[in-house]
C-alpha cells in the first residue's frame, strides 16, 4: 500500500507557528494549487489545500517562507473522524513530511 502526495503551489498567507497540547511545534498552511486544465470558460481554476506541518518542518517553513512563495510539499493524506451533536464527520488532511522552498514572491 502507498499513501504519498506531492503538491506544488503558492502560500496563501504567512505561516504561523503554534504549539500543541503535547508541546509540539505545528503549523497549518494553505497552498493555492492551480488545476492543469481549463474549465468551460477557458480559465484555470485553483484548489486551496490545507496542510499540517509538525516539528522542524513547521518551524523552518514559518521562519523562511511567506505569503506568495512557491513551495513543494511531500506528504501523505490522513483521515480523521470528528463526532459531534450532528453525528460523525470524516475529514481528510494533508500531513506534510517535507517542504521544498522553490521560489519567493518578488
Amino acid at each position: 500500500m502507498l499513501n504519498k502526495l506531492i503538491l506544488v503551489g503558492r502560500l496563501v498567507e504567512n505561516p504561523e507557528l503554534r504549539t500543541t497540547n503535547n508541546d509540539k511545534e505545528m503549523s497549518i498552511i494553505t497552498v493555492a494549487v492551480p488545476r492543469p486544465f481549463k474549465n468551460t470558460d477557458g480559465e484555470h481554476e485553483t484548489d486551496f489545500i490545507n496542510c499540517k506541518l509538525f516539528g522542524g518542518v513547521a518551524s523552518n517553513t514559518c521562519e523562511y517562507c511567506k505569503k506568495g512563495d512557491v513551495i513543494g510539499i511531500y506528504g501523505r493524506v490522513q483521515n480523521r473522524i470528528i463526532e459531534n451533536e450532528d453525528g460523525r464527520r470524516n475529514i481528510l488532511e494533508v500531513i506534510a513530511e517535507k517542504i521544498s522552498f522553490l521560489s519567493n514572491k518578488k
